[in-house]
């Protein structure tokens, strides 16, 4: 007897459904448990979970001939997720289960071989594609039902065992329909350990610094000697980026869905991710990649900040790698089975002491480095590279007035406030322009439309690019940068005082 089981396959972010053909041969001598359609060794393996957790379920597992095809074929099979999806296959095909109940239905989940129904990553993505697809109710495991309602419109239904799954397929203990917790979505974000402005001694030129690039999602460069506290500021960062819309929320947690990395009480990502990997991360680290490819920081980092910190000690190819995700938003792993592409729209923000010692003109202390030594250790950050940092800002030595004393600044949520107020403005604004979230996202067209100069402005601006030499890019970067503290000053058109700012933070990438 032939059966029919949907289940889902995932391919970089997205799912693809699968069916799982199982075909039953009473008659045959030899038995047999066959399983094709490119399964992988995990896929494989899941007849012996599949016979032991049927017969520690108490239904039977006749021994003869299965033949179990996963299509379509020439799509790779990864993973146990295919187990429950292969037993349901296996009961339908031997009279076990009612195979009208099969209809509009999709099983996700690994079996153990007690018949439990363990939990498997990419479940979101999973459920979002049987949405899309038509289905109209999904079998997960327990543990994945908050993490699977988060896609509305198909009915979730929490599997503990397969027995209890045959039951409820029967009618005889029917299994309630997961709900969402009402605090799910409209709950506001955990709070962390992040640092606060107010707690950061001086160092007020750097914060508004900061203030601009999370104002407009713009890439900043933090030089400074060491124990200045570019690592603190930066880890201040989240503090002061507005809160996610439900939106940039999904689309971040299916991202760590796939990645595997979602807290079971927290199933929906509500705080900008902060990715900070170590010097050294290698490039399929950074970018992606594998044999199955998986996101990288830099995916991981969307709709958040990549902080890398000591910089220069970065592998150079690990760095230049970041040149073309930095422009499109997005990057592409090519393998010879296909190509992926992962999101990457991320505010980098990039810390390196001036010099190997790290006391390249500092006020007190004495540099032991030779121009030569310094120079090479600059260089390992290419033009390119720094040509596509928006904000390139000096943090100097903080006095020890300052760090003794007792006055505070602007604490992080003031802050967050006016980044707030900023990024509603470019909300309006680019309300009618698909794809634009902030500043930095806006192309050469979008510049030439929303970035509106005085005429002042202009002419600050057409003086400062011939002397510095800049490029196209760095010119374009330079108006999306003052039209950022535009909205911050609440100034419709960019003024030559907004101009003038930006210059500055450009012209560090000269010195």
């Amino acid at each position: 007897m032939l059966s029919v089981v949907r289940a889902c396959a995932l391919v970089g972010l997205d799912g693809c459904i699968v069916e799982v053909e199982t075909d039953f041969n009473p008659r045959a001598g030899i038995p047999a448990f066959t399983i094709v359609g490119l399964p992988d060794n995990a896929v494989k393996e899941s007849r012996e979970r599949v016979r032991a957790s049927v017969k520690n379920s108490g239904l039977t597992f006749p021994n003869k001939v299965y033949v179990v095809n996963l299509s379509p074929a020439e799509l790779p099979k990864h993973g146990p997720a295919y187990d429950l999806a292969i037993a349901i296959g296996v009961l339908a095909s031997t009279d076990q289960v009612p195979l009208d109940s099969l209809d509009k239905s999709i099983f996700i989940g690994e079996l153990s071989l007690d018949g439990s129904v363990r939990h498997v990553k990419g479940i979101m993505p999973m459920i979002y594609t049987a949405y899309r697809e038509g289905f109209e109710r999904a079998y997960v495991a327990s543990e994945d039902a908050p993490q699977a309602s988060l896609v509305d419109g198909i009915d979730i239904i929490p599997v503990e065992t397969l027995g209890q799954l045959v039951e409820h397929l029967y009618g005889l203990n029917p299994i309630d329909v997961y709900k969402t917790p009402a605090n799910t979505i409209q709950s506001t974000p955990i709070k962390d350990d992040t640092v606060d402005f107010s707690s950061i001694a001086g160092q007020e030129g750097v914060k508004r610094a900061l203030e601009i690039a999370a104002g407009g999602n713009h890439n900043i460069r933090l030089i400074g000697p060491p124990g200045t506290g570019k690592t603190l500021l930066a880890r201040a960062v989240p503090g002061i980026l507005p809160h996610m819309s439900l939106e940039e929320a999904l689309e971040v947690t299916r991202i760590y869905s796939v990645a595997d990395m979602l807290r079971n009480d927290h199933p929906l990502m509500q705080e900008r991710p902060f990715r900070a990997p170590h010097h050294t991360i290698s490039q399929p680290g950074m970018v992606g990649g594998g044999t199955i490819p998986r996101p990288g920081e830099i995916t991981l980092a969307h709709r958040g900040v990549l902080f890398l910190d000591e910089c220069t000690e970065h592998n150079s190819r690990t760095l230049e790698v970041l040149r073309q995700p930095i422009e499109d938003k997005i990057v592409t792993i090519s393998r010879a089975k296909g190509a992926l592409t992962f999101p990457a729209n991320f505010l980098l923000i990039l810390a390196h002491n001036p010099c190997p010692c790290g006391y390249s003109g500092h006020a007190t202390k004495t540099c032991t480095c030779t121009p030569a030594m310094i120079s090479r250790y600059q260089s390992k950050l290419s033009g390119p590279l720094l040509d596509r940092i928006d904000i390139h800002i000096e943090v100097p030595h903080v006095d020890y007035d300052k760090l003794l004393g007792n006055t505070k600044g602007e604490n992080s949520e003031t802050i967050r406030t006016r980044v707030e107020k900023a990024r509603e403005r470019q909300r309006d604004r680019f309300r009618e322009s698909s794809g634009l979230f902030a500043n930095s996202d806006m192309r050469v067209g979008d510049i030439q439309r929303f970035c509106v100069l005085t005429p002042e402005a202009r002419q600050l601006l057409d003086i400062s690019v011939r002397r510095m030499q800049l490029s196209a890019r760095a010119y374009h970067r330079l108006l999306k940068l003052a039209r950022t503290i535009a909205d911050l000053g609440d100034s419709e058109n960019i003024g030559i005082q907004h101009v003038a700012e930006a210059i500055q933070y450009r012209s560090q990438q000269l010195t």
